[in-house]
């Protein structure tokens, strides 16, 4: 189930890939697997711009995105959804997984949209902690009835309108 997507601004270089990809398939072990992988989830989508390229790829969230442009590094300051980002043509996923020292837990099926890679924090428990003095209360208890309120929480609402009454 393994996915690879290609997203670029040059209509050449996805030729290219997919010509490469055809000449690999007759060298790699795992030819059989991988043509199935490509079929199904293999993707090359060709952008208009840079922006279009990066909306794209934070739409996909992938778990690795490898960004091999002139400049990885202001490519990489528009990316918010992705597990892992690989930055230049020297720093492949497999550097990664087996060799540079990163967490290899990462979110999958798009799930970068809204989780990170396991890290220590994972593993330390938190508690919020909140305090306010009757008068920072008394300044916002109004509006946090109004908003208990419109969510039809009502003892809530009362919760806080009691202290004023």
């Amino acid at each position: 189930m393994a996915s690879a997507i290609l997203i670029t601004t040059s209509k050449l270089l996805a030729e290219q890939v997919s010509e490469e990809i055809e000449a690999f398939l007759t060298k790699l072990s795992r030819a059989d697997i991988i043509r199935k992988s490509l079929d199904s989830y293999g993707y090359t989508f060709l952008a208009d711009n840079m922006a279009e390229a990066v909306e794209a790829a934070n739409a996909i969230a992938s778990e690795h995105l490898e960004i091999i442009t002139r400049n990885p590094y202001e490519v990489m300051t528009g990316i918010r959804n992705a597990g892992a980002i690989f930055l230049g043509a020297y720093s492949s996923e497999p550097l990664g997984d087996y060799y540079a020292g990163p967490n290899h837990i990462l979110p999958t099926n798009r799930t970068a949209r809204f989780f990170s890679p396991l890290s220590v924090d994972d593993f330390v428990k938190k508690t919020s902690l909140i305090s306010y003095s009757e008068q920072a209360l008394r300044d916002a208890h109004e509006d946090i009835e109004l908003f208990a309120k419109s969510e039809g929480l009502t003892a809530h609402a009362n919760s806080i309108a009691v202290r004023f009454e």
